[in-house]
């Protein structure tokens, strides 16, 4: 595999998945769907009320529970997939599987709406809308997954900076360019004649799932299958996922500046990850913001984030990043205050380019702080990137299950928003316990 790192056209192959996937994250994760789920979850006859295979739920802590399901699926197989996948060097196979279970998923959502004549739901189709939801972050999940365990084999060390910051980068063009021709159609459907209030946001899901399986068919197409690591133990082979966790939390308790800063992570991520998740149906379901304009304010978050990303990077090489990020993470709470105080649009925007500020750079510069406290002579750093991105799919779960229930219990979802500033105290008080710690080691 020596021979096939740095090769530009595997490089430009490998991010091309990214330009692939992203579309999925901008147009079904962040914008389109949740305003569309939103508002044809929304009758006048049952208010936010709706009725899963029998079970009464508000419609958004409903697609919230669904997708920490989701979420908890993915955490548990994650371990088991890729040591199965390393054992048997076919990493691509379960790349392909995921991606075209995720992108069918998405196309699937192309039937999800109300039946014209009652605006009311026929049997089957909301269950058909969450379950099409939820598959499609799994298949979304699955592939990022494997598609990352690529970085390693195509590029070198001292390269692999910079190629991941190109798939970043093709991620990013790929889904704003398919977010743009999904806007056309919902702002403009009379250009092409369009008359059913539904389709273009339905057609979005479409091109959504097109635009996935189309573009992955280039990684998919020159990218390596992957090399077999056949172990003498064959028994534990399959299962080894779980036995490296294991491994990587015995040895993270002789390490005491990574073990806490891993748990104000996984604290302060609880907060971070959800508010991503749920920004958009937040703005629709407080504000009635619509479609186009929560479409806009999602592009400037994005723009935002790319600035605030570099703004940290820089802050972290004069003041230190654990300083920063507890910087960052009182500025979150600020957030989750802010939130449940708004009262029209243009505060939104306000607190959407904050959001956008702090979002990237707490993102990347949490990865690179677990990097960074790593011991220099670990040699199985995959293992240990593992058991962070399963801590990051819990830390999800966790949030989304919260950020449901309150809203459930309390029918307020912006009890929902301050209740998540409880995960970042928390992660708050970690970091400063975190700080002390490695100011008393200095001395």
């Amino acid at each position: 595999m020596q021979s096939i790192k740095n090769d530009k056209k595997i490089v430009r192959s490998w991010a091309m998945f990214d330009w692939a996937n992203s579309a999925y994250n901008l147009v079904i994760t962040s914008t389109i769907f949740p305003a569309y789920y939103t508002i044809i979850t929304t009758t006048k006859e049952h208010g936010d009320r709706v009725n899963f295979f029998g079970f009464n739920f508000v419609n958004t802590a409903l697609a919230n529970y669904s997708l920490a399901v989701a979420y908890l699926i993915m955490a548990a197989l994650l371990p088991l997939l890729s040591s199965t996948a390393d054992y048997r060097g076919n990493k691509k196979s379960f790349m392909k599987a995921f991606t075209y279970l995720g992108s069918l998923a998405c196309m699937g959502l192309f039937f999800f709406r109300t039946d014209p004549s009652t605006h009311s739901f026929n049997p089957g189709v909301l269950e058909l809308g969450i379950i099409c939801s939820a598959v499609a972050a799994m298949g979304y999940i699955g592939g990022v997954m494997f598609s990352n365990s690529y970085l390693p084999e195509i590029a070198s060390v001292d390269q692999q900076d910079k190629v991941s910051a190109q798939g970043f980068a093709y991620g990013y063009v790929g889904s704003v360019l398919l977010q743009i021709i999904c806007f056309v159609f919902v702002l403009k459907p009379e250009l092409f004649g369009i008359t059913d209030g539904s389709f273009p946001a339905r057609l979005s899901f479409l091109l959504v799932g097109l635009w996935w399986i189309g573009f992955a068919q280039i990684p998919f197409s020159v990218l390596p299958k992957g090399i077999s690591n056949v172990r003498e133990n064959q028994k534990r082979s399959v299962g080894s996922g779980y036995h490296e966790l294991q491994k990587v939390w015995n040895q993270l308790k002789q390490m005491e500046v990574l073990k806490r800063f891993l748990y104000a992570f996984f604290f302060y991520s609880i907060g971070v990850q959800t508010i991503m998740l749920v920004a958009a149906s937040f703005g629709e379901k407080v504000l009635h913001l619509g479609t186009s304009k929560l479409i806009a304010t999602i592009l400037i978050i994005q723009l935002v984030a790319i600035v605030g990303a570099y703004v940290m990077s820089r802050l972290s090489r004069i003041i230190g990043n654990t300083k920063v990020l507890i910087l960052v993470v009182f500025v979150w709470i600020g957030v989750c205050i802010a939130a449940y105080f708004i009262a029209n649009e243009y505060q939104f925007y306000t607190l959407a380019a904050v959001v956008g500020l702090i979002m990237g750079g707490i993102q990347s510069l949490s990865r690179s702080t677990y990097s960074k406290f790593l011991p220099e002579n670990t040699t199985d750093t995959a293992s240990f990137f593992s058991f962070y991105d399963v801590t990051e799919k819990v830390a999800i779960v966790i949030g989304l299950a919260t950020f449901a229930f309150i809203e459930e219990q309390s029918d307020n979802i912006r009890n929902s928003a301050l209740g998540l500033s409880i995960f970042f105290l928390i992660g708050l008080i970690l970091l400063f316990v975190l700080q002390k710690y490695q100011s008393k080691e200095l001395k």
